[in-house]
C-alpha cells in the first residue's frame, strides 16, 4: 500500500489541464491517482489547506477528469484513515508552518507549496510527495531528503524539459 502526499499539479495534469504536459505525463499521473484511490493512502493537513486548494483548482462535483474524480474520492473518504489520513500543522503565519523542516530552504520555497512539505515531514511514515510539473522542486529535493522528506517526480522527462526552459543557464539537477 502506498502512502503519498499529492501536489496539486499531479491532479491538474491528470485532468489534462497543464498544456505543456506530455501525453505520457498525463497517463503517468492518471495511473498514480487511480492506484492511490484503489489501494493507497492520501495524506492531508487537518486544516484543509490542501483539500481546499484541490477544490479551488478542479470541479469535483461536475468534472469528469481523473483529477476531479480523485478530489471527489478524497472528499468522500476524508474521515476514513485507511484511505485519507490527516496531520495537524501549526501555521504561525500565512503559508509558514512550524513543521517545515528546513528554515534556510523555506524562504526560497513557493509559499503555497510549503504545506506539502510540512505534511510529509509531520506524518509518521514520511510519505513521498508526488510532483509532476513544478520543476523548481529539482533544486529543493536534496535538502528535503536530508530531513527525511522524499519527492517522487512522476514525469521525469517533462520536469527536465520544464527546468531547461525555465532555467536555460543552469544544468538539469540530478533526480532522486
Amino acid at each position: 500500500m502506498r502512502v503519498a502526499v499529492v501536489d496539486t499539479n499531479v491532479i491538474l495534469v491528470a485532468n489534462n489541464a497543464h498544456p505543456e504536459a506530455s501525453p505520457e505525463c498525463v497517463i503517468a499521473c492518471v495511473n498514480r491517482l487511480n492506484e492511490l484511490m484503489k489501494s493507497g493512502v492520501l495524506v492531508l493537513d487537518d486544516s484543509y489547506h490542501i483539500l481546499r486548494e484541490y477544490q479551488n483548482k478542479t470541479t469535483p462535483r461536475k468534472g469528469k477528469g481523473v483529477g476531479d474524480l480523485f478530489v471527489q474520492w478524497a472528499l468522500r473518504h476524508q474521515g476514513q484513515p485507511k484511505h485519507v489520513q490527516q496531520v495537524a500543522l501549526t501555521e504561525y503565519q500565512k503559508h509558514r508552518y512550524q513543521e517545515f523542516p528546513d528554515p534556510v530552504l523555506e524562504p526560497n520555497f513557493d509559499a503555497p507549496d510549503r504545506k506539502f512539505v510540512a505534511v510529509a515531514y509531520k506524518h509518521s511514515d514520511h510519505p513521498a510527495i508526488w510532483q509532476a510539473a513544478d520543476c523548481k522542486w529539482l533544486d529543493w529535493w536534496p535538502t528535503l531528503a536530508v530531513h527525511g522528506v522524499h519527492v517522487e517526480f512522476v514525469c521525469d522527462a517533462d520536469i527536465c524539459r520544464f527546468y531547461a526552459k525555465k532555467f536555460p543557464a543552469k544544468a538539469i539537477p540530478a533526480r532522486p
